[in-house]
């Protein structure tokens, strides 16, 4: 106790930001899986399934946009503090008798917890710049990495422990329990975070949600390709094909992608260990390195697919190194998000970077079901490689040297 009282204060608001965020994610990832087995049980179809999602992803990308101007307006405390409420209510609002959970009542609670989710990444991505002194871009990307790996881990980890909620104390218990832990960890955030955290100095209007720099909007573009190239192989078209062409049953098929993004989680962690990251290092060159190395990969697990090339070895493999690869890809730009941002009103850059995200996402997500009934999962590997290859074109736009100064932007 003595050790945690003697740390700064700066440290003390990063635990407390990356407990709030793990607990949440947790919740986040046993929800997901909660959904989609219990639903299941119900007899619903795999494309109503799918459609309970649908609101999560969309409202995601509203959110961001939304939420980045709150939290500069209002704090990333009170941002942060609104998505864990609201997240509470959407798991309350799924703890009633099975009768009620038609599809549209669904839809709208999860529409709550994708409105939930992006409010608390975009306040806890955002407060560690405030936490972080200026020019310190190695504790910077250091900070960033373990939270967005941490984070990633523990999703991992949530699609595991819904699995066993709904085992050991039903669908509306896992319910009320989630609902329950995350009231008594809202109710200390809301004492312990300052309240001023990325609070803007001058009140931003509402039309500044769109990024005005030139370098934010390269990045962002680069995200949406990036995570559009992720999805649209591994959403729906990889969990079918393995279901289909190798016959895994669906915990097979959970258990060993829930292992993947644990696994993804913590190289993420390790990022600038792994790639010998400094402060004289730039990191848009190695974004622009990074994001090649995982184009010849999935061009790699691509034509292995649509060759036939000891499928199952080589495509279980290159999932695993596209992972990896990947972690670090990500990694780098969480870290150059939160860099690049403007120190005065945070929040409005880094949600507009993660509207970016959440559409690459969504278009990913859509074009995986689409692209893999017409045509199969190398098509979508062709999709994902040509993807990656326009991100890492346009991260060469990127500064060679990073400045959070808007002017230098």
């Amino acid at each position: 106790m003595k050790d945690l009282a003697s740390l700064s204060d700066e440290i003390k608001q990063y635990l407390v930001v990356t407990g709030n965020y793990w607990t949440f994610t947790l919740t986040d990832g046993a929800l997901r899986m909660l959904v989609v087995l219990y639903f299941h049980q119900l007899g619903y179809s795999p494309l109503s399934i799918a459609m309970l999602f649908l609101f999560y992803e969309i409202f995601g990308v509203i959110t961001n946009l939304v939420g980045g101007y709150l939290g500069a307006r209002l704090g990333l405390n009170k941002t942060m503090n609104i998505g864990l409420a609201i997240q509470v209510i959407a798991l309350l609002m799924l703890a009633v008798p099975s009768e009620y959970l038609t599809i549209v009542y669904v839809m709208i609670a999860q529409a709550l917890s994708g409105i939930a989710k992006d409010l608390n990444k975009m306040s806890a991505k955002s407060s560690i710049k405030m936490l972080v002194a200026s020019g310190q871009e190695g504790t910077l990307f250091k900070w960033v990495a373990i939270l967005t790996g941490s984070k990633n881990a523990l999703k991992g980890v949530g699609f595991f422990l819904g699995g066993l909620l709904l085992t050991l104390v039903s669908f509306k218990g896992a319910m009320l329990l989630m609902a329950g832990v995350l009231a008594l960890v809202w109710s200390y955030s809301i004492f312990a975070l300052k309240n001023d955290l990325g609070k803007a100095k001058n009140r931003p209007k509402f039309t500044e949600i769109f990024s005005k720099s030139r370098s934010i909007n390269v990045l962002s573009a680069a995200r949406l390709f990036l995570f559009g190239a992720r999805d649209v192989w591994f959403v729906v078209a990889l969990p079918v094909f393995l279901a289909q062409t190798f016959g895994w049953d669906h915990w097979s098929v959970g258990g060993f992608l829930a292992t993947w993004v644990i696994g993804y989680g913590i190289v993420q962690s390790f990022a600038p260990k792994l790639i010998g990251f400094t402060d004289g290092v730039s990191p848009a060159n190695e974004v622009v390195k990074w994001a090649f190395f995982l184009a010849l990969v999935t061009l790699a697990i691509a034509l292995s697919v649509y060759f036939q090339w000891a499928i199952e070895v080589t495509l279980l493999v290159g999932l695993l190194i596209f992972g990896a690869l990947f972690a670090i890809n990500s990694s780098l730009h969480s870290y150059l998000i939160v860099s690049m941002a403007d120190a005065d009103g945070v929040s409005l850059d880094v949600g507009f970077y993660y509207m970016a995200n959440a559409l690459g996402r969504l278009l990913g997500t859509v074009l995986s079901g689409w692209i893999f009934q017409l045509y199969g999962l190398a098509a979508c590997l062709s999709i994902s490689f040509a993807f990656i290859v326009i991100a890492a074109l346009t991260s060469t736009k990127l500064p060679r040297v990073v400045s959070s100064d808007p002017k230098a932007q």
